[in-house]
């Protein structure tokens, strides 16, 4: 069961070449299970027992599974989030060097670890916004070849490679596309062949690279799990997976995967803009609830935010906390953050752990060093205009932000098992701190 679930995590992971064509398999999963599509910019018809999504700028999502008995609904929400650090190509794309030579001219994207996007095929996906008559059309953009490369220095030209090294983006990172052809590439040709149309309609675009290695399963006994994009396409799968399996007659459960995470969610379609509040609004006001309603709603609602957490590294196992350590393939990982970058607390850590016991699946306790602070993920920034109960939670993993990271065979299994326990259940906060679980 391990292995069958990490196959179809990597196989979810080769079709999610960018946020887009993430949030594209989503959708396809979501529309085999019954899941209708609503719009923002169009009027909602909701019925109970029914499910519904809806997306925000083709690269985040917010699904729901109405219950059928609301008379002391609450909202079940697991968020995770598309994107991965990477490089975004920028407008006027072509550099020429030499007479010579054709570099992609790119910015960086979220922080990443700079040296894993060194020799090794790589390729470019994202979206393209074409004109058609008197329309603007959106089309993704997936070119399935190896088509750019970022070469290192050799060790000849540069003695001080292995004593470390402070990359320039403008420099350093450049991918080499082609042969310069009289000062001109042909990349926007490869682009409009791609998606079968003239270059010419082609008004803007938002592209990414992506790393084209395989994802492998490996180790001793295939304990190990490596691909890129597992922060946080792990959680995004895994979620998605125990969100169409379960059902709660009692609440509405819901299925949050934003965008631009990585960057610190201040967009339209991030866990920072009003994108659920908007739609939990919009689902309150469509099943006829009264806003008295919604504010009882939310007192008993749970948020489980999912982003990965790091292992203990086995060359440096002093980067970790002294008594808080997370192994791979040992469970889902609860963070906790005494400065509120994770927004674990007791009752929360409390509700999440009597989920894996019920569920039967390890958990773990994840806190940085309390000299090396760590970065915030996506419930702390969703808080700020949807108040609820909050836990921050994840799968232990290696080399988060490489281009290629490693994770844990039996974690899979182990996130998707407790998130589909959470939704199979209800919550109703009673009073006095009291929560009944049913």
């Amino acid at each position: 069961m391990y292995k069958k679930i990490s196959k179809e995590l990597l196989n979810f992971i080769e079709k999610s070449h960018s946020c887009f064509h993430a949030i594209e398999e989503i959708k396809e999963e979501l529309n085999k299970n019954g899941f209708i599509e609503l719009l923002e910019s169009k009027s909602w018809n909701l019925i109970k027992g029914k499910k519904y999504y809806v997306t925000r700028n083709a690269s985040s999502i917010i699904a729901f599974d109405i219950g059928e008995n609301l008379d002391n609904y609450s909202f079940n929400m697991v968020a995770s989030h598309s994107d991965s650090p990477t490089f975004k190509i920028k407008d006027n794309f072509e550099i020429e060097v030499s007479s010579k030579y054709i570099q992609l001219n790119t910015e960086k994207y979220g922080g990443m670890l700079c040296s894993t996007w060194f020799d090794r095929p790589l390729s470019v996906a994202g979206r393209v916004v074409i004109k058609e008559n008197n329309k603007l059309v959106t089309k993704f953009v997936d070119v399935d070849r190896d088509l750019v490369l970022i070469p290192n220095v050799a060790i000849h030209m540069n003695r001080d490679a292995n004593s470390g090294m402070k990359y320039n983006e403008q420099i350093d990172m450049l991918p080499l596309y082609g042969t310069s052809d009289n000062g001109k590439g042909n990349f926007l040709d490869v682009v409009s062949e791609t998606i079968n149309v003239k270059k010419e309609d082609i008004v803007s675009s938002d592209l990414f690279l992506y790393n084209r290695m395989q994802p492998s399963i490996w180790g001793s006994k295939e304990e190990f799990i490596s691909s890129p994009k597992l922060d946080d396409l792990q959680c995004a799968f895994t979620s998605l997976k125990a969100f169409v399996e379960g059902h709660s007659k009692k609440s509405i459960n819901v299925y949050c995967c934003f965008d631009n995470e990585e960057v610190g969610s201040g967009t339209k379609q991030g866990a920072l803009s009003t994108f659920l509040v908007d739609v939990l609004s919009r689902v309150n006001e469509g099943l006829n609830k009264t806003k008295e309603d919604y504010y009882k709603a939310l007192a008993s609602s749970f948020m489980l935010s999912s982003d990965n957490a790091h292992a203990v590294h086995p060359n440096h196992p002093e980067k970790s906390d002294p008594t808080n350590r997370v192994y791979m393939n040992e469970g889902v990982v609860i963070k906790y953050n005494a400065n509120q970058k994770y927004t674990s607390d007791a009752v929360s850590a409390a509700l999440f752990k009597t989920y894996c016991k019920n569920a039967d699946i390890p958990f773990q306790a994840y806190t940085n060093r309390s000299d090396m602070p760590g970065g915030s993920t996506l419930g702390n920034i969703a808080t700020t205009h949807v108040s609820i109960k909050m836990v921050d939670i994840g799968l232990a993993q290696l080399a988060m932000h490489s281009s290629y990271e490693t994770a844990g065979m039996k974690d899979t299994y182990y996130m998707y098992k407790v998130v589909k326990e959470f939704f199979n259940s209800h919550i109703e906060e009673t009073g006095n701190g009291v929560l009944e679980i049913s």
